[in-house]
């Protein structure tokens, strides 16, 4: 497997802390307990922002990624980070107040099973705050699959072909609708406290583009939680244990 299928497969984790890593942040700190909890960053990468709720906040923070490599990277700030799968979480029941499942639920084995893993150690009243790809989305951003060849890049409209065609060309990635993702969590012992998409920071098109994209960009995001949420980038979910 190439890096590129590689990344494609597992996704690929922040490296920088840009606007809109620091955008997601403040929202996971306004739906979320932070300070004087644990938390667990679920399927979390080289840490990027374990390590920030950790500076910034009087939390005990864990971290869990299926590939040792990151994990071991994570662990340089964040010093308790291991190797596991989502579908098979080694922590107790009720051991969490926050869970963060940021932009990973879509390349996980079995999204399902990953999602009860992630309410059995929720400590009931805590929540977890859930990012994950809108079907709706104009662009599928992970690339595509095409005469067994992967094409690294984003690729517009793929995800708005009925199922059969979008998953011959994108089988390595998930994008949900509203009704999809939120089906994750039925009969689990959960609300869904919060739920609306929202549009992305766009930080390397506004290096390239300067203020008329952060122009375009600011608009954009005053449309999260409207109707005109339809097209945004990525679900935010909060979902509590009751």
């Amino acid at each position: 497997m190439s890096k590129g299928e590689l990344a494609a497969l597992r996704g690929v984790p922040s490296y920088v802390w840009r606007d809109g890593q620091e955008r997601r942040l403040q929202l996971i700190a306004h739906w979320a307990k932070l300070d004087e909890a644990t938390v667990l960053e679920a399927g979390g990468g080289v840490g990027m922002y374990a390590s920030q709720i950790g500076r910034r906040y009087t939390a005990r923070v864990e971290l869990f990624d299926i590939e040792l490599p990151f994990a071991q990277q994570a662990a340089v700030e964040t010093p308790h980070a291991i190797v596991a799968a989502g579908e098979a979480l080694p922590y107790a029941s009720n051991s969490f107040d926050t869970i963060l499942s940021h932009e990973v639920i879509e390349h996980v084995a079995d999204d399902r099973q990953s999602a009860q893993e992630m309410v059995r150690v929720l400590k009931p009243g805590g929540r977890i705050v859930l990012f994950c790809p809108n079907r709706w989305y104009p662009f599928e951003t992970h690339g595509h699959y095409w005469k067994g060849t992967y094409h690294f890049g984003n690729t517009p409209l793929i995800n708005y072909l009925p199922d059969h065609w979008r998953n011959q060309l994108a089988p390595h990635v998930r994008a949900y609708t509203w009704r999809g993702i939120e089906a994750l969590f039925t009969d689990q012992p959960v609300k869904i406290v919060h739920h609306r998409r929202v549009y992305g920071a766009y930080d390397n098109l506004i290096y390239r583009f300067g203020k008329p994209m952060a122009a375009a960009r600011d608009l954009l995001q005053r449309l999260d939680g409207t109707p005109f949420d339809v097209w945004g980038l990525s679900h935010f979910m909060v979902v509590e244990k009751v």
